[in-house]
């Protein structure tokens, strides 16, 4: 069978304290045709002697000075040569050792594949799902309701992803995965949980800033009248949620 290439990116800045298990999910895969990729950010840690003990599953490496999350990623974007691309940052999983061949046995030449998320704390204990759960359907009009598609739960075809828009700091991701959308026709869902996601990245240390630029975001891909709407029930379920679970 001629499987489709896998590249998996992680992006990494002093991630010494989590990238062993990102890596480690990578390798236990049994889908043989994955290039994975380290983007480090000249990490001053014991990141890259993570890195350098584990060359033999690691495809690709660059380290040096970048301008941020989303300036890194499009470096692994551009590096990439598989056909999908999945960005796992460190301290994220793939959920099973058999994931990466459930997901591509669900359907045959998806643009896109997505699939649930579960959250993890810093010690890899399970907390529970995401806020959102991800819709039977999914199309580019579906993120009106939020990002009901963990960016680690989603998986395009290369060819048709965008670079991440660095005007966004916080939530070029949510920008990134509606432009793919849009783009997309065949668009699957793996009805199976695709990865575990370290819970307190970036966007949640920053959750003022990246909530304004995502209304921004859906302003600009929905309108304002919509995207005012949509955020009367949007609101109503991130409160309910933080005040229920303790965290959103």
């Amino acid at each position: 069978m001629n499987l489709p290439c896998l590249s998996i990116v992680t992006i990494t800045f002093n991630a010494a304290a989590t990238l062993e298990r990102t890596i480690r999910s990578v390798e236990q895969q049994d889908y043989p045709n994955i290039e994975y990729i380290i983007v480090d950010g000249a990490s001053t840690d014991d990141t890259l002697s993570i890195v350098s003990s584990h060359t033999s599953s690691i495809s690709k490496c660059i380290s040096e000075p970048d301008n941020g999350l989303y300036y890194a990623m499009n470096k692994g974007l551009q590096m990439a040569t598989g056909q999908y691309i999945w960005f796992l940052n460190a301290g994220d999983e793939i959920a099973t050792p058999n994931t990466v061949s459930q997901m591509f046995a669900s359907a045959p030449n998806a643009d896109v594949y997505y699939g649930n998320t579960v959250m993890t704390n810093i010690s890899g204990d399970e907390i529970g799902g995401r806020r959102l759960a991800p819709p039977e359907t999914l199309t580019w009009r579906s993120f009106k309701k939020g990002m009901l598609v963990s960016h680690q739960s989603f998986v395009p075809r290369t060819a048709l992803c965008p670079l991440y828009d660095t005007r966004y700091r916080f939530s070029a991701d949510f920008d990134w995965c509606v432009s793919i959308l849009h783009r997309s026709q065949n668009i699957v869902n793996t009805h199976i949980v695709l990865s575990r996601f370290l819970d307190g990245g970036i966007t949640k240390h920053n959750i003022t800033s990246g909530l304004k630029e995502r209304f921004r975001i859906m302003v600009h891909h929905y309108g304002l009248c919509a995207t005012l709407l949509n955020h009367i029930p949007i609101a109503i379920k991130f409160f309910y949620f933080w005040a229920t679970k303790g965290r959103f």
